[in-house]
């Protein structure tokens, strides 16, 4: 059986070089093709690490028609690198259709870790971490986005997207009109001289926007949802509404373990309370 070559997912320094790993450089020194994202741009790159390898274009715009070259070298036993301007391919970057047909032809595909933006950001942040949304950049047409902020108001999990700098305003202003004021954690520009931090609030900055330097690339950490706590008083509120509907009392239970979220033994107790006034 004819061996076939490897594909490898190559992370890049999001900013700072020298947080290039020693075996992401021997992989772009020993492989047959780099695939770019922006060739200049990394040219400088392999230039400081003396990586002398061939390297063509490979982004949104060309990556089907690209994929069939790196095939041919992969299928002829040949290995592939793949890198983007900065940070992880395949995290809103282009990577995901070689990496799908590279599979799909039983072709090994290897990823490197290393340096993505959004993990120093949330790290920082100072929110939780055991559990977080990646949301990325938004999609471009207003209904999907709308739809997607829609779907993530609830989470109690911390949410983290990615913005350009020329948008950050806007972007911030949607956020406040579907999910309300909320803590928040701007990063920018991180690894780099002028890596700064913000800690505010959404409507901080949308009060101050020339708080913020709208230079770089941007990482926002928007805190989740909170969970409401209900007094006692208030489910007992709850309950006579539901029981004044008309509902049974199984049914009112039900409906205001649906709104709260609050264990049924708690509800059900208050039930009782109320049924024995």
């Amino acid at each position: 059986m004819k061996k076939t070559g490897i594909l490898y997912i190559v992370p890049t320094p999001i900013g700072n070089l020298a947080d290039m790993t020693f075996r992401a450089v021997k992989i772009l020194k020993n492989v047959a093709l780099i695939g770019a994202e922006d060739t200049r741009t990394s040219a400088k790159l392999l230039k400081h690490y003396q990586i002398k390898t061939p390297m063509i274009s490979y982004h949104k715009f060309n990556e089907r028609s690209r994929v069939e070259k790196f095939l041919d070298k992969l299928n002829n036993g040949e290995d592939v690198a793949i890198i983007s301007d900065a940070g992880t391919p395949g995290i809103s970057d282009p990577a995901s259709i070689i990496i799908k047909d590279a599979i799909e032809n039983d072709i090994k595909v290897e990823t490197l870790p290393g340096a993505t933006a959004f993990i120093p950001a949330l790290v920082s942040s100072c929110f939780n971490t055991e559990r977080f949304y990646f949301a990325g950049f938004l999609p471009e047409k207003k209904s999907d986005k709308d739809t997607l902020l829609k779907e993530l108001i609830n989470i109690e999990d911390t949410i983290i997207f990615y913005e350009a700098p020329h948008r950050l305003v806007k972007f911030l202003s949607r956020l406040r009109e579907v999910f309300g004021n909320r803590k928040i954690v701007i990063a920018r520009e991180l690894s780099k001289l002028y890596e700064t931090y913000y800690r505010t609030t959404i409507e901080e900055v949308l009060a101050n926007p020339d708080m913020i330097t709208l230079k770089g690339e941007f990482v926002i950490i928007v805190e989740g949802a909170q969970k409401k706590e209900y007094s006692d008083a208030e489910i007992v509120e709850m309950l006579q509404t539901e029981l004044d509907k008309g509902e049974s009392k199984k049914d009112a239970i039900k409906k205001v373990q649906e709104i709260t979220g609050e264990p049924r033994n708690r509800i059900y107790n208050l039930a009782l309370c109320l049924e024995n006034k």
